[in-house]
């Protein structure tokens, strides 16, 4: 995967890498540039180009999965890491319930993001209190797979089985799947030290100069 080299124009309000490629925000796309680079240039990195699109991105949903019975410090995780998605402009999709679900939709609302919870219920009112757009699919733990299809990169706070089946739905679509705390081990999921870490593997994955998506 390439790590390109990232340009900020605050004048063009535009992303360059590599001084030749710019980024099409709703397209998720790098193109070649047709006009001449802007004068205000400055070198950021992939956090900070997220940053810097806030608002103009087009909103793919990042998964934040993990138990409903979590603990202290997977809520505690999870609340970090809602909120620093809805800092770097992120939508936050989730299983819309407690424990983990609950924790990263508080920290994503609070930090001015508008989580969004898939309900295995048929009922958008058994949602946590803090899921801004809740929808009720009515399929049970089917409601699995398709947060995993739906979203580029996968974020697991600790968890079990269900977030296992999460885990491995991801993999199987050739997704990007990241862990935090005491998130099941394995094979093709990336462990990360800190939510600053899950964070800049996210920015990079996202902002690959392979994504046509």
């Amino acid at each position: 995967m390439s790590h390109p080299s990232f340009s900020w124009s605050q004048q063009a309000r535009a992303l360059y890498a590599d001084g030749a490629l710019r980024f099409d925000p709703w397209a998720w796309h790098w193109a070649p540039a047709t006009e001449t680079a802007p004068a205000d240039l400055q070198p950021v990195n992939a956090c900070e180009a997220l940053r810097a699109l806030t608002g103009s991105l087009r909103l793919v949903p990042i998964a934040v999965i993990g138990p409903r019975e979590a603990s202290e410090t997977e809520r505690r995780i999870a609340e970090d890491l809602g909120a620093e998605l809805a800092r770097h402009g992120l939508q936050l999709l989730c299983g819309g319930r407690n424990g983990v679900m609950e924790a990263s939709a508080k920290g994503h609302l609070e930090a001015g993001g508008q989580p969004i919870g898939l309900l295995p219920d048929g009922d958008w009112r058994s949602a946590n209190p803090y899921v801004r757009i809740p929808i009720a699919t009515g399929i049970g733990k089917s409601r699995n797979a398709i947060i995993a299809q739906s979203c580029p990169v996968l974020i697991a706070v600790g968890g079990g089985y269900g977030t296992m089946s999460e885990i491995a739905f991801g993999l199987h679509f050739d997704h990007k799947v990241l862990s935090l705390g005491d998130a099941p081990k394995m094979p093709g999921v990336i462990p990360c030290a800190s939510v600053e870490e899950a964070m800049r593997l996210t920015a990079e994955h996202l902002l690959r100069v392979e994504n046509q998506a």
